[in-house]
């Protein structure tokens, strides 16, 4: 957008404050109009015949585009994507882990790309690493929806998962809220009391 003296036409159609018409005229014109109520002349429309300019307080309407910029962006969610590497032959504590850490990544609102990794002959048993997603799959259910089923890529088998809506809202309440705790207590009956 251009202003002020960096205008460089003849004629102009001018728009007051307020919105209202106030008709075609000289450039000159059209600025001292501007200047005397210590305002701008801005080029709103430069490819319009004759161009279109308004009388406005530039330096507000750029904090005012600023400011509005900056709740677009605040609104935004920014999703990442999370990895998770596994191997065919993984024991059962690890894999515990490693879905723990998946379900927490979905809970944030993120998403998870699951890695099966194959070293040296296991490539030739794919079942293996595709057994391996199902089952990463079904215990991230509550929490994930498939995204992408698992598919062999060189070496290695990828899956991702995307958080569900309904899953990501509880978590936030969750976090508003009462703490969650991994630990529950667990009731002990009156007679061991005494």
């Amino acid at each position: 957008m251009r202003i002020n003296e960096e205008i460089r036409v003849r004629e102009v159609r001018l728009v007051g404050v307020e919105g209202e018409q106030l008709g075609v005229m000289g450039f000159r014109d059209a600025l001292r109009i501007a200047q005397e109520k210590n305002l701008d002349l801005v080029e709103v429309a430069p490819t319009a015949k004759p161009p279109v300019c308004r009388i406005m307080d530039y330096g507000k309407y750029k904090f005012e585009q600023s400011k509005r910029e900056r709740e677009a962006r605040k609104k935004q969610k920014i999703i990442s994507v999370k990895e998770v590497k596994l191997r065919p032959n993984i024991e059962n504590h690890d894999f515990e882990v490693k879905a723990r850490n998946a379900i927490r990544f979905l809970e944030d609102g993120d998403k998870v790309k699951v890695t099966i990794m194959f070293r040296g002959r296991q490539i030739t048993h794919p079942e293996l690493g595709r057994l391996l997603c199902i089952r990463l799959a079904e215990v991230c259910k509550p929490h994930a929806n498939v995204e992408r089923d698992a598919r062999v890529e060189g070496r290695n088998m990828i899956m991702i998962l995307a958080p569900k809506v309904e899953s990501q809202r509880e978590a936030r309440v969750e976090k508003r809220g009462v703490k969650h705790h991994d630990k529950t207590e667990v009731p002990v009956p009156a007679e061991a009391t005494e």
